[in-house]
This record gives structure tokens, C-alpha cells and sequence, in this order.
């Protein structure tokens, strides 16, 4: 029982092994036409590499054995212009086999650059960035080290294979069995020693996969790790990863380096073969000494390309590892898709609303149980409450990162999941507590939703923004290049340049998400105007904790537990003495202000 139960997860895994190869020959498709010029240039090399050993066996016996001197130099000719061929040949097949596939790789990092950019948020919930960018940069390295530069080398190499088995049985049938005694060995242990190495391939990708994860992670944090005295502890624990890739590969390289050495071993065996039955006929007169000459050099070179072609099966091992972890990722379905007959989304107006909205990011969780609002156009809607209550949910439905899992969400009476997502997006502007900005200049951050915003257009968003002056103090104004997250700018500054953002695409709903938190006094008062500014005339939902930033809004909403507890304007509800009422009376008292 437990054989046949190995025998079926064997099976299983070459049925997957073939899947994820065919899937891969599929990038293939767009160069069908400079395919065969390749395999023509790898045929021709093939043979120039199977007729040599002919040729001079057959020098041997008929040119040299009888002195003839202007025969052999006819001979050697020939094989010049042969091996020169070949030379030509070779050449041409490397730099044709070399740029399809890294086209085809190129192709094969483009489309998990978009898949990654198309996913949901959901994925992203659960997901690792240094994992995601192993996936992009390591795992498709490794394809690239197994089939890029030896994929050429490795098809001539298995033609010329299958010439010169033709050319010994056709030599010397007794002398061509015997020398392929030792095939069905090789096969074995190339089989014995692949099963081994693509567990251990898979293992290394695995581990370096958390190892970027890892990387990743405590170099974005490394001002926290500091802060918090973590350092050694953050060392130790790369360490343990790092160790677990060092020995994962170490066993790998352990079976790949126990596989060549195995393979000369029968190289040789095939050989003195070949010497000892080679030499016994040409001694008793079965065979010439050209013919047994001839099968010595294509033993030679018989098992030269079944050691490159082993060689390439054990390094394919990581390769279909590797494949394995990015075709897993190109197939993670896009939940968020736009439906079959999704519209464009009208010019928003700016009404929302909540329809009885259920919502859970895990099913077994549920964040808003059933909510209901309803903002007009031009209404300032005020988030309030706990942390995890559910306002940053709601504003994660109205741009739908997210589906609802019941009721709906509407805008000016149309459901988001009718129309694109990129019609609805591009109609709501978002500034978020820590905004990110990108590597490049000032003024190419400011037009990352408007990438072809004109100059004029930028500079009066920045105006409005309150950014203005400060980035034309700054040593190259608009053309002052920003390093990662927008390096080195404040807070402040970086928050500023985010609303001049999100003033730039002139949105008619508006979501701020702590919009003034983490920034000076100063700063704050440009950033309240900025965003006064922007505010005017369009519908926003503002997430607050500091409650005296929301108190001139048209609606609060008492956000807890994923329901809305209280409603209605700030002063109704402090006149009620509600939750509301004890936070905002709690703050004030906490600042030593006095309420109102």
C-alpha cells in the first residue's frame, strides 16, 4: 500500500511538472515564426558534430592506412569547412534561442507586474511584498539562469545526441548496444537524483521567498527597530531564515554535486567498454581500427550531451520550483473584477448611499452589520470612532477596494459594481494620514493621477494646496527629484504635496483619513486651509480622531462595533450626552480647552 501511495504522489508530480512546463511553452506562442530558423541552425550544428568522428574513422582505415597524402588533405579540408559550419551554426542558434527567451522573459515579468497591480486588496491583506518581489526578481532569475542561456546548448546538444546514436548503429550495430548499455543507467539515476533535487529546489525558493519577505520588511522599519531596541533581536531572527536558505540550498548543491561525478563514472564504464570489445574485434579482424577509432570519439562525445543535458534537468529542478510560485500567483483570481457590461461611471454629483451594507473581510468576520447613511452632494460626513470600528470599512467600500458582502453602495443612485473601476476612482480623491510619495521629481508626484497634467496645472494645484512656495524654495522647484517616500521631506511637507495631488484631478467626493495627524502647529494651519479649500463644494467623508477638526461637519457619525451608534451634527449630539459627547468633553478636557 505505502508503494502505490508514492507511486501516485510521483505521478502526480510529473503530471504537475508537465502542466507547469506546457503552461510555460505557451510564451512560445508570439515567435513561432523565428522558431524553426533556430532549430534549422540547431540541426545543422547537431550533424557537423555527429559526422566528425565518421570522417576520421574513415580517414583512418582508407586515406592514411594507404599513404594517401592529397586524400588526406582533402580530408582535412572537408572537415574544416564542416567544423566551421558548425561554428557558424552554433553561434547563430545562441543568439536566436538567447533573445526569444528573454523576450519570452520579459514577457513572463511583465505579466506579474500587472497581475500583482490588478489584485484586490484582499490579496494584498495576506500577502508579503518581499515574497511578491521574490516571485518578480528571484523566481524568475532562476528560470532565466536554467532556460535562458543553456536552453540553446541543451536542444543542439539533444540532437546531436540522437546523430551520433545513429551514426554507432549504423557503424558497428554490436559496438552501438553496447556503448548504449549504460543509457538505461543514466536514465535511472538522472530520474533518482531529479526527484531528489526539485524537493530540495522547491525548499530554496520557499526560504528565499521569506527571506525577502523578511528583508523587506526590517529595512522599511529600521528607524522603529532602533527605536524600539530591536536590532539584535531582528538580526537573530534573519539569521534563522538566512540558516534555513543556507541549508536548503547546501542540500541541493549536496545531490547536484553527487550527480556529476556519477555520470563520469559511466562515461568511463562506457568507454572501456568500447576499448575492451573495440580492441577484441580489431585484434581478431571484426572490426578496423578506424571503425573501433570512430566509437571511441563518439563515446566521448555521446556523453558529453547527456552530461549537459543532466546538468540542465537538475538546474530545470529550481526552475519549475520557481515557475511553480509565479503561475501560482498569475492564477490568484482578481476578485474585483469590472462586470461583463460595467459602464462608465456618469460625472459624479456627490451623493452617497449605504444600503443596509454588510461587509467582512474574512466570512467568519463580519466589520459593518448592516449600515445605513446617506451624504448629499456637498456634505462633510464625519467618521468618528474606536479603532476597528469600521470607518476606514466605509471608506474602503465607496472607492470599492472592496465588494460588500450585502446591501449596496450607491452614488448618485448608481451601485459601484455597475460601473468601472477606473471611471469611479478617477472621480474621488483620497489624502491619507501617511501619505507615500515616489521616487521622482516634485512635479511628477504631484500629477500621479493626472500623469499628463500640464505645468500650469500642477503649479495652481500647489497653490491651492498651500505647497507652492515652499517647493519653488526648493534648490530645482518642480524638478527636484524625491528619493523613496518622498525623501527627504517632513511629514508636513510630503501631506501637502498629497492634497496638491488630490486637487489635481478636481474630485467631486473627497476621503480624508486623518488628514492633519503627525504634523507641527504650523504645518497643520496650512494643511487645515489647503484642505478647507478643497473641501468646498464637494461631498467628503473625514475620518477624525481629534474631534475638534470635525466639528463644523454636516453629519458625525458615531462609528462602533461596525453600526452607526449616534448621528447627527456636532452640536445635536453634544446636546444629546451621548458616547460623542463624553469622547469630545474627554479631549478637551485632555488639551485643557474649553468646550463649546
Amino acid at each position: 500500500m505505502r508503494s502505490i501511495g508514492l507511486g501516485i504522489v510521483s505521478e502526480q508530480k510529473a503530471q504537475k511538472q508537465i502542466s507547469t512546463l506546457r503552461r510555460f511553452l505557451q510564451y512560445l506562442q508570439p515567435f513561432r515564426k523565428e522558431i524553426p530558423v533556430a532549430l534549422t541552425l540547431v540541426s545543422i550544428g547537431a550533424a557537423t558534430q555527429a559526422v566528425g568522428p565518421f570522417l576520421l574513422g574513415w580517414s583512418i582505415d582508407h586515406v592514411i592506412a594507404k599513404g594517401d597524402l592529397r586524400g588526406l588533405l582533402l580530408l582535412l579540408s572537408l572537415l574544416a569547412i564542416i567544423y566551421l559550419s558548425g561554428i557558424w551554426a552554433i553561434r547563430g542558434q545562441i543568439l536566436r534561442v538567447g533573445s526569444i527567451m528573454q523576450r519570452l522573459l520579459a514577457q513572463l515579468r511583465q505579466d506579474i507586474f500587472v497581475k500583482i497591480q490588478s489584485l484586490p486588496l484582499s490579496f494584498f491583506d495576506r500577502s508579503e511584498a518581499g515574497d511578491l518581489m521574490s516571485r518578480l526578481l528571484n523566481d524568475v532569475n532562476t528560470v532565466n539562469q536554467a532556460f535562458g542561456q543553456t536552453v540553446a546548448q541543451m536542444l543542439g546538444n539533444l540532437l546531436s545526441l540522437v546523430g551520433i546514436v545513429i551514426a554507432m548503429l549504423a557503424i558497428n550495430l554490436q559496438l552501438g548496444l553496447l556503448s548504449n548499455l549504460v543509457v538505461p543507467l543514466m536514465i535511472f539515476t538522472t530520474g533518482l537524483f531529479s526527484n531528489w533535487a526539485r524537493a530540495r529546489f522547491r525548499v530554496t525558493r520557499q526560504t528565499i521567498g521569506e527571506l525577502s519577505a523578511k528583508l523587506e520588511e526590517d529595512i522599511s522599519s529600521v528607524r522603529e527597530a532602533q527605536a524600539f531596541n530591536r536590532v539584535q533581536l531582528n538580526i537573530e531572527e534573519f539569521d534563522l531564515l538566512n540558516a534555513a536558505n543556507r541549508d536548503a540550498n547546501v542540500q541541493a548543491v549536496a545531490i547536484t554535486s553527487a550527480f556529476l561525478p556519477s555520470i563520469d563514472f559511466l562515461n568511463t564504464l562506457a568507454t572501456a567498454g568500447v576499448l575492451a570489445y573495440g580492441g577484441y574485434l580489431a585484434v581478431t579482424g571484426a572490426a578496423t581500427v578506424g571503425v573501433v577509432t570512430s566509437f571511441l570519439l563518439y563515446v566521448q562525445q555521446f556523453f558529453r550531451p547527456i552530461q549537459i543535458l543532466s546538468q540542465f534537468y537538475t538546474q530545470a529542478q529550481s526552475a519549475f520550483a520557481g515557475l511553480e510560485r509565479i503561475f501560482l500567483l498569475l492564477d490568484e483570481p482578481s476578485e474585483l473584477k469590472d462586470a461583463t457590461d460595467a459602464s462608465e461611471m456618469p460625472p459624479i454629483k456627490g451623493e452617497v448611499l449605504f444600503e443596509v451594507v454588510t461587509f467582512g473581510y474574512t466570512p467568519d468576520q463580519q466589520v459593518l452589520k448592516g449600515v445605513s447613511l446617506a451624504a448629499h452632494p456637498g456634505q462633510m460626513i464625519a467618521l468618528v470612532g474606536p479603532t476597528g470600528a469600521g470607518k476606514s470599512t466605509i471608506i474602503n467600500l465607496i472607492l470599492r477596494f472592496y465588494d460588500v458582502s450585502g446591501g449596496a453602495v450607491k452614488i448618485d443612485g448608481v451601485d459601484v459594481r455597475s460601473v468601472t473601476q477606473a471611471s469611479l476612482r478617477r472621480q474621488i480623491g483620497i489624502v491619507l494620514q501617511d501619505n507615500i510619495l515616489f521616487s521622482g521629481t516634485v512635479a511628477e508626484n504631484i500629477a500621479f493621477g493626472m500623469p499628463k497634467a500640464t505645468q500650469a496645472e500642477i503649479e495652481a494645484a500647489a497653490q491651492l494646496a498651500n505647497v507652492h512656495e515652499f517647493i519653488t524654495s526648493l534648490p530645482q522647484g518642480y524638478a527636484t527629484q524625491l528619493g523613496e517616500r518622498g525623501a527627504p521631506l517632513s511629514q508636513g511637507q510630503r501631506q501637502l504635496i498629497s492634497i496638491a495631488r488630490a486637487v489635481l484631478i478636481n474630485p467631486r467626493i473627497l476621503v480624508l483619513d486623518e488628514a492633519t495627524s503627525s504634523i507641527d502647529t504650523r504645518t497643520e494651519a496650512l494643511v487645515q486651509t489647503a484642505i478647507a479649500r478643497l473641501l468646498k463644494n464637494r461631498t467628503s467623508f473625514v475620518i477624525a480622531h481629534r474631534l475638534s477638526t470635525v466639528t463644523q461637519a454636516d453629519q458625525v457619525l458615531v462609528i462602533q462595533q461596525g453600526t452607526i451608534a449616534e448621528q447627527g451634527t456636532h452640536a445635536e449630539l453634544i446636546e444629546q450626552g451621548g458616547v460623542y459627547a463624553n469622547l469630545y468633553a474627554l479631549q478637551m478636557t485632555a488639551t485643557n480647552a474649553v468646550p463649546v
